[in-house]
């Protein structure tokens, strides 16, 4: 009986340790349900909120664009011209550029990045006529100092003029006008510019933008110098277009190839362009490791834009063997002859613009480029005399 009493009582025990355990497997099985059954409202909630955001923002995107699409069909051929400033802010210039035989009456101030290939162009155009002129260094990444124009790029030239300022954008654009000026030196800028109005159109690739109409042409108005033959002229105009559609493309994937060229390249900046002097520290940091970083990722996407080899660095080569080629093909010391013309100048600024970077080491090692550039050089440094800066 003992036994038995024993055996009863252990089942008994185990009846209800095995009740308790389904009846703790029941509730946890309770709790679990009822946790799975609250979690879809809660996903429902978030990806309605969630589908909410994206259509209020896909409308507002798609409400913008439609009224910038209807803008730009709007303007679609329209025509502006670039008005004269009655007042600039004062602006104490970086440097002054003089030369004591400067008689071309003009006075003008230069907002530039120091190795941007488009102020290079217009540096090299004013200094090889001995062009005296202001020059007032930009922030490439803040940009403070053209806050006052509604043009966001540089170059831009502003030449005082009767009645205030006359701003003059487009490195090409600003060569033609200064070209044109020193052909008639009776001709005002004001008027000139004229010729040159701003033109909304779309680009090859349906791209809306501002284009500036004629700025390959000097206005010789009929009257074509001695010297130049109207088949010269359309050739220069075909180099002059080239050095910007073509060669200035390819320097950005080269200039920033890697990481550390980009920063490379950026450090010459600085140093070449006295950002040291012109800028507080924290703003000269700001632009060398975010200048560096962000043209690394944007030459990237150049190299794709342009179609360029995968070493870039051929590109480079072929386009300035390219440039060389035509020049054999004359037979002449320069495009232009025995003297430079705008379309030696335009590619001497442009390559200029890289000078102290690793890229124009290499395009010196595997072209010939460099007699033709160093004769630009000379010719540049001794036409109306050496320059002097005042600081």
């Amino acid at each position: 009986m003992s036994a038995i009493y024993k055996v009863s009582r252990f089942l008994l025990r185990n009846q209800s340790q095995n009740k308790n355990v389904h009846h703790k497997m029941y509730v946890a099985r309770l709790f679990q349900t009822a946790t799975h059954q609250a979690k879809p409202p809660s996903v429902v909630k978030m990806s309605l909120i969630g589908a909410s955001v994206g259509v209020v923002l896909g409308a507002g995107y798609s409400f913008n664009k439609i009224n910038k699409d209807r803008k730009n069909i709007a303007n679609e051929g329209t025509q502006t011209e670039i008005e004269t400033l009655k007042s600039i802010p004062d602006i104490k210039p970086s440097r002054k550029v003089i030369y004591p035989g400067d008689n071309s009456g003009l006075k003008l101030t230069l907002f530039q990045y120091q190795t941007c290939p488009f102020c290079c162009k217009v540096r090299v155009f004013l200094d090889y006529h001995g062009i005296s002129y202001n020059v007032v260094e930009v922030d490439p990444v803040l940009r403070n100092e053209i806050k006052w124009s509604t043009y966001r790029k540089v170059p831009i030239l502003l030449a005082k003029v009767d009645g205030g300022y006359q701003p003059l954008i487009d490195s090409t654009m600003i060569i033609s006008v200064l070209g044109t000026i020193l052909e008639d030196k009776y001709k005002k800028i004001e008027d000139i510019v004229k010729y040159y109005p701003k033109m909304f159109c779309r680009d090859a690739k349906g791209t809306f933008k501002e284009e500036i109409v004629n700025k390959y042409f000097l206005m010789y108005q009929n009257n074509l110098p001695k010297e130049k033959s109207m088949n010269y002229i359309v050739e220069e105009r075909k180099w002059r277009k080239w050095a910007d559609d073509v060669l200035v493309h390819v320097l950005s994937p080269n200039v920033y190839r890697t990481t550390t060229e980009a920063r490379q390249a950026f450090n010459w900046f600085s140093d070449v362009g006295r950002w040291e002097e012109y800028f507080p520290m924290w703003e000269r940091l700001l632009m060398i490791n975010v200048g560096a970083y962000a043209m690394w990722l944007i030459s990237k996407r150049l190299k794709k834009r342009h179609s360029l080899k995968d070493d870039v660095r051929q590109s480079l080569y072929d386009e300035v063997n390219h440039w060389l080629n035509g020049i054999s093909v004359k037979g002449t010391q320069f495009m232009g002859g025995s003297d430079p013309d705008f379309s030696d100048l335009a590619v001497y600024g442009i390559l200029k613009s890289i000078e102290g970077c690793e890229a124009f080491r290499d395009l010196l090692d595997h072209t010939k480029v460099g007699v033709w550039f160093n004769a630009m050089r000379e010719k540049i440094d001794s036409n109306h005399g050496r320059q002097y800066v005042k600081y």
